[in-house]
């Protein structure tokens, strides 16, 4: 145990400290190429900000975990190489997953790429992480359902990876959400892999977390005017979505193997981190189905969007979305061992309706003071 609580420190402080040099060369180069987001009606930054932000987090988590790796060989440990072989097929074809994702995101963001090639990739990539052996094949009674067939199971997986790098790549409209949402995700995952001794991903968990730290000072308290601030873009939503993907995956088929001795559901300690961005796309798009719009196109309806339509600042929208996913995660991953899974997420479900309703409701009320 201690020889993975050191490297996974290691792990997240090599991350910290790569992305920390890695970062402001990226903005170097930005400013210098003139590679910018640019300011529009939809967003809210002012001035020009470098988009490129997510170039660094594949190679930086690669090269860190790779270099504990090697480490790890040469003082003659093998616990690490040991606990890797096992997963070989499964860490082999979730990497090509995730540089293949990587490069699709820095060709986004550099020169453009639409949207259905990038759903066309995603599949791929799914394909890829199904290949290394992660796919539903339980379903631990949500909606009464537990033991399903391949052919359910791995087409579903594919909407489900699919569903959750497009959760994130959305959700990534102010300073700071996006990272933050998937750092306190990280964190419990991290937590859940080291009780579960699934030590590896444990390591690549914490990893993340130390590439995102860096990026998130940048991009939250950067300064444009001082060409010092970041955006992940979509190289960095799209990677990190995957990557959150990927370990749910694999921390729901470790929590089946361990349902015996742990009381939580396995379904909501894989998947409630990862609830408000998910349920969050889910009420988008039908919103923009419903009044007649592109539901792939961008808008201002996503839960951030309504905070700060209420005239709450926008680092303030973050930190409280943030508290609140960290909050009800905890929360649902308690309950879960005392609450049936379909009344529990029907509640979740429930109270994430009628937080948006009367948000609605104060956003109208304030429209018609306003005139």
């Amino acid at each position: 145990m201690a020889f993975w609580i050191i490297n996974s420190i290691s792990a997240f402080l090599l991350c910290v400290f790569f992305a920390g040099i890695l970062i402001p060369q990226i903005l170097l180069v930005a400013f210098k190429r003139n590679l910018f987001d640019e300011p529009d009606a939809r967003k809210i930054h002012k001035g020009s900000v470098p988009r490129l932000g997510g170039i660094a987090f594949t190679p930086v988590v690669c090269f860190s975990v790779s270099l504990l790796l090697g480490i790890s060989s040469l003082c003659g440990d093998p616990y690490m190489l040991d606990e890797m072989i096992p997963n070989t097929a499964t860490l082999a074809f979730g990497f090509c997953a995730l540089f293949t994702l990587y490069l699709t995101g820095l060709a986004d963001d550099l020169v453009g790429v639409r949207y259905l090639a990038k759903f066309v990739v995603q599949i791929l990539c799914s394909i890829m992480i199904i290949a290394g052996g992660l796919w539903f094949s339980n379903f631990h009674n949500v909606l009464f359902i537990n033991s399903i067939a391949w052919w359910i199971g791995m087409p579903l997986t594919i909407v489900v990876v699919v569903y959750i790098v497009n959760a994130i790549n959305l959700i990534d409209g102010i300073d700071g959400l996006a990272s933050g949402l998937s750092t306190a995700a990280l964190i419990i995952y991290g937590l859940a892999f080291f009780f579960m001794e699934s030590y590896i991903y444990a390591v690549i968990s914490f990893a993340v977390v130390g590439v995102l730290v860096p990026f998130f000072y940048y991009n939250v308290f950067g300064d444009a005017n001082k060409q010092k601030k970041i955006f992940m873009g979509d190289t960095g939503s799209l990677t990190i979505g995957l990557i959150l993907a990927f370990l749910s995956l694999e921390l729901y088929c470790t929590s089946t193997i361990y349902s015996s001795t742990i009381k939580a559901n396995p379904f909501i300690v894989a998947f409630c981190p990862l609830m408000i961005p998910c349920f969050d796309v889910v009420r988008v798009f039908m919103g923009r189905i419903r009044h007649h719009n592109n539901p792939f196109l961008p808008d201002k309806t996503h839960i951030h969007h309504k905070l700060l339509a209420l005239g709450i600042p926008a680092r303030l929208c973050m930190v409280t979305i943030v508290t609140v996913a960290l909050f009800t995660s905890a929360l649902n991953i308690y309950l879960s061992q005392y609450i049936e899974v379909n009344i529990l997420l029907i509640l979740d479900l429930a109270a994430w309706t009628i937080v948006n309703i009367l948000l609605s409701k104060r956003i109208r009320n304030k429209q018609i003071q306003q005139k």
